[in-house]
């Protein structure tokens, strides 16, 4: 029976290829989405058992199998059997945990990389694996869970007048691989507008405890999100340079494409660490502006109250022979002097720009 391991460090002791899934399970059940497409037409089927997408594969169409769930170990290794996949790449795909990679076989290649969604909340960044093996005329994905990532993929495909589905596998893993990255500007376009309300706070005075929180909560998903994504660049580079023929020169051109808009991704995301590490500087002044300010107003209300403090001090005790003591208007002298004083010092203090 499969079992499923939270983490990769559950796995330690484990031999080298073993299927086991590690990782949060997102769905139970695995679901098999085939679509089977030539110039004429298109076919969507789900199916149940594995060795009938055999029966799909022809030369002059092309498949795509969409399996949805990967706490199955079972159903994968049969897939790795039924098309001679390696171990240790379908160990790679029950390992929720990997950094986006392209690898080069004998007769298929194997990409993984990151689908990236903000969530209802504020801006907290969930995560899908995505794992893709390109065969000739075949593509098979697999995904942790079923969602409407590949939906205008499967519109792209329905609704093609015959440039799609006239291309291989290896434009359809370009089409895969493409609304995945424009997804991530999204992601920016999120990640932008709660860059601007923080800034507006900042600049009003209205930061509170709270836009500290926001800050460091943003950088900890930045750092998050750079680790997914910064390694696209290098796997979009090994995908142009690649020889394999399962990669045609034409779809190259859509490939570098790809790799262009992932560059654009990680530059944005290098300058909002830049800004949020400003924004942080700028909320840590402002702190320290209004607590400057704050100490300002005591120390001018201590410079006044000092004088008055020591000549009160001086009148309170209690020696016999202090001849102001029995004066007839000693009080409201004495009253005179608190308020010439306090005036005296308010102006010089105004005249200072004190305050």
């Amino acid at each position: 029976m499969s079992k499923s391991l939270s983490t990769s460090s559950d796995k330690a002791g484990f031999p080298p290829g073993a299927l086991v899934h590690v990782g949060d399970i997102h769905q139970t059940q695995t679901t098999i989405t085939l679509i089977h497409y030539d110039k004429e037409g298109v076919h969507e089927c789900e199916i149940t058992s594995v060795e009938s997408i055999g029966e799909y594969v022809k030369k002059n169409t092309v498949t795509w199998v969409i399996i949805e769930g990967l706490s199955d170990a079972d159903l994968i290794a049969r897939i790795g059997e039924l098309f001679t996949i390696h171990p240790l790449v379908l160990e790679d795909i029950l390992t929720t945990h990997q950094r986006p990679k392209f690898e080069e076989y004998d007769h298929y290649l194997y990409v993984v990389l990151k689908s990236l969604m903000a969530s209802s909340e504020v801006f907290t960044i969930n995560n899908e694996q995505i794992s893709i093996l390109v065969l000739e005329n075949l593509v098979l994905s697999f995904k942790e869970k079923s969602d409407k990532l590949f939906s205008p993929v499967k519109q792209r495909i329905q609704t093609s007048k015959g440039h799609f589905r006239s291309m291989g596998s290896d434009y359809l893993t370009y089409a895969i691989l493409d609304i995945i990255v424009d997804n991530l500007f999204i992601l920016i376009d999120s990640l932008d507008e709660i860059t601007l309300t923080l800034e507006d706070h900042l600049i009003s005075e209205e930061s509170t405890p709270l836009t500290l929180i926001t800050i460091q909560k943003l950088k900890r998903e930045l750092i998050h999100i750079r680790k997914y994504v910064s390694p696209l660049r290098e796997l979009l580079a090994g995908m142009l340079r690649s020889d394999s023929e399962l990669i045609q020169e034409h779809t190259k051109i859509y490939l570098r494409d790809v790799s262009d808009h992932a560059i654009r991704i990680i530059e944005s995301i290098e300058s909002y660490q830049n800004i949020l590490a400003g924004l942080l500087d700028i909320y840590i002044s402002s702190i320290s502006n209004k607590m400057n300010e704050v100490m300002k107003v005591l120390t001018v209300f201590a410079s006044i109250f000092i004088p008055l403090t020591f000549i009160a001090g001086i009148y309170g005790m209690n020696f016999t022979d202090m001849p102001e003591l029995h004066w007839r208007w000693g009080y409201p002298a004495i009253w005179g002097v608190f308020i010439l004083i306090t005036m005296v010092l308010l102006i010089y203090f105004r005249k200072k720009k004190w305050i």
